[in-house]
């Protein structure tokens, strides 16, 4: 029986989980395997039960489980603590690294019924499809880090070895090569020399794949470009940093940050999780969009379990809710059905 780790975390993270949940298990009513789910601590919540934003017990079942599902975790309330006892350092980076996920896979298309959400015009935003891959566990955010005092300063090492690259480097090409076969990798190669250690990788393993397009560009640039171009990228390949900002950037382009699933993957290994935070102003509002997090649960079943029929009709039964109008606070324009975190999971049921 394939185990789901389940850690609702913190905030909006507690209420969006049991909507995913909810909508998992109407998907996988007619399927003849049969999963188990278990909850456990993770982040804030950790840290306030166990002291811990990574108790043991809850890494030891992410690593035997066939995927883990994750809300969302942090909040100010920890905010106080030293940097590498709050949740976000203290156990979602950890995880990551624990579990090797190196790669973290955010696909941004535009659901025709949401063009009116979005904040840029109509023919900008209409024929976005993309996929961005970043890697995740390496760069900056892992680097040795520290301050000095005398004269005070503070430092983030960037180091990238060649096999963290390459390894993300053909995801991106195997990536591109199912789909439009374009991909762009995105660095700062004109400054960084991490950054033209990347680029040097990433021609060399374009020649395992003439099919596929590549072309460079500056990470300032990109950014600029999916503003103004969103629809000429296919595939998007970046290093750590620049991937964690360009993912943000390019979640509007689908509406709302509340629409971004994300996978962060090992191989068959994964963790799911919205790509948006645990949004504490809000939380316990039945206010929070879950369909971020129900589209993640999608993205698990294809990953990890190939089940491609239930992934489909999951975000066949998302787009057909929002056709008919329904929306949470964060897509909502005047006329619309605006609908609370457990309505919304109950029309996606319905619509299933």
């Amino acid at each position: 029986m394939p185990k789901i780790a389940v850690l609702p975390g913190d905030g909006i993270g507690r209420e969006i989980i049991p909507e995913a949940l909810k909508v998992l298990q109407a998907a996988l009513e007619d399927c003849p395997v049969k999963f188990e789910f278990d909850r456990y601590l993770i982040g804030g919540a950790a840290i306030d039960e166990v002291g811990k934003a990574l108790p043991a017990e809850t890494l030891d079942a992410c690593k035997k489980a066939d995927a883990v599902l994750l809300g969302a975790i942090g909040g100010p309330k920890w905010d106080t603590l030293p940097a590498k006892e709050r949740p976000e350092l203290g156990a979602l980076l950890p995880i990551r690294k624990e579990l090797g996920l190196y790669a973290n896979i955010r696909p941004v298309k535009m659901i025709p019924s949401l063009i009116s959400a979005s904040t840029l015009r109509e023919e900008v935003v209409k024929n976005v499809d993309m996929v961005v891959i970043r890697e995740l566990t390496g760069g900056i955010y892992f680097g040795e880090k520290g301050r000095n005092e005398n004269p005070k300063a503070a430092y983030d090492v960037l180091l990238y070895h060649e096999d963290e690259i390459r390894r993300i480097i053909e995801l991106g090409f195997e990536t591109a090569r199912g789909r439009r076969k374009k991909l762009c990798s995105v660095d700062k190669a004109n400054v960084l020399e991490s950054s033209r250690f990347w680029r040097e990788i990433a021609e060399e393993v374009a020649k395992e794949y003439p099919d596929v397009e590549l072309m460079h560009m500056y990470v300032d640039n990109a950014a600029m470009q999916l503003v103004r171009y969103p629809e000429q990228f296919d595939v998007i390949v970046t290093e750590n940093m620049f991937g964690d900002i360009l993912t943000d950037l390019a979640s509007m382009l689908g509406g709302s940050i509340g629409m971004l699933a994300s996978a962060s993957l090992s191989g068959k290994k994964g963790l799911y999780e919205p790509a948006h935070g645990s949004a504490p102003d809000i939380a316990g509002q039945n206010k929070a969009n879950p369909l971020a997090t129900i589209l993640s649960a999608a993205m698990m079943l294809r990953y990890t379990f190939d089940l491609n029929e239930e992934a489909d009709r999951i975000e066949q039964a998302v787009a057909k809710v929002l056709d008919q109008g329904c929306r949470t606070a964060d897509l909502a324009k005047p006329g619309d059905k605006v609908l609370g975190t457990k309505e919304m999971g109950d029309a996606v049921v319905a619509a299933l």
